[in-house]
């Protein structure tokens, strides 16, 4: 399974040239009124391994449930056949503490807007339209996603388009449907792509690094703009589940509780935790059992 990566260290380089760290935004800086709900926090995992393997069945006995789960067969290149859709159905028939069905997402790499569209819409189609005609997935994990608008903002542009399509098909297939959309810039994101009528997804990965860099070198935000630099995008997250945090190379149980907590202090909806590594952190349960990180989340909030 080849896993992509993410250019984590390259966007935080050229971020901290491009604007400077602020706690909040100053004037000229526009931001919908603040109307934030905090729901506490929820673990999303990452699961980049086969369908069958131990990871995927470790997540999917926790107690509770994990609120998110990403399915990768071959970075979306690859059929969701037979049995990643078993694999999904059993997922999404578990409960997490909020009471709902844990939500499955099918990854879908990018390259910060410079993938053929075509190409990108061919892999969310793996996911989404399947010979029984069901949903399987509640949604698309948009990798490798741009952190800046673009000219004319058209990065930005590229992913509303991309969503917009996502909730096209899946409307299409069960028009009861609640979707799911996530983008993961793995860093603070432009907050054009948080605008009201012009938003790019319902969630935004803003962490995705390591434990060392997450407690030593945190840009301070999960949004920018290049008026106010970096702040907590409070204004743009009215259910508390705009941001994810992913966070590897965890040392232990007390540095994941302390990631963990950092994460919501820091606003985000979602966090996941590993003491797994590069060059793939995403494919191997911690040491602590993913039950640790669901049940202590629900002490957060």
């Amino acid at each position: 399974m080849r896993i992509r990566a993410k250019g984590l260290t390259a966007l935080l380089l050229g971020s901290l040239l491009a604007v400077g760290a602020t706690a909040a935004p100053q004037a000229g800086a526009t931001t919908p009124a603040a109307t934030t709900a905090s729901r506490g926090l929820e673990i999303g995992v990452p699961a980049y391994v086969y369908p069958n393997q131990q990871m995927l069945l470790d997540v999917q006995a926790a107690q509770p449930a994990a609120s998110i789960v990403i399915l990768n067969p071959n970075n979306g290149d690859n059929p969701f056949d037979a049995d990643w859709q078993a694999r999904a159905d059993a997922l999404r028939a578990r409960t997490t503490a909020t009471g709902e069905h844990t939500r499955v997402l099918g990854y879908v790499h990018t390259e910060r807007a410079t993938r053929d569209k075509d190409a990108v819409l061919a892999s969310v189609r793996n996911y989404l339209v399947t010979g029984d005609g069901k949903l399987h997935v509640d949604g698309i994990f948009f990798d490798t996603t741009s952190r800046e608008c673009g000219d004319n903002n058209a990065a930005r542009d590229y992913y509303l388009d991309l969503r917009q399509q996502v909730q096209a098909i899946v409307h299409s297939i069960d028009p009861t449907a609640q979707e799911l959309v996530v983008d993961n810039p793995g860093t603070a994101v432009q907050d054009c792509f948080l605008e009201p009528g012009k938003r790019t997804a319902d969630t935004f990965v803003t962490f995705e690094g390591t434990y060392d860099a997450y407690t030593n070198a945190y840009l301070g935000g999960n949004v920018f703009n290049l008026t106010a630099g970096y702040y907590p995008g409070a204004n743009f997250d009215p259910s508390g589940t705009a941001y994810w945090h992913l966070i590897h190379a965890v040392p232990n149980a007390t540095a994941m509780r302390t990631a963990l907590s950092s994460a919501f202090t820091r606003g985000a909806g979602y966090a996941y935790a590993t003491d797994d590594v590069l060059d793939n952190p995403w494919d191997a349960t911690p040491s602590w059992g993913f039950g640790a990180e669901t049940s202590y989340a629900t002490t957060l909030g």
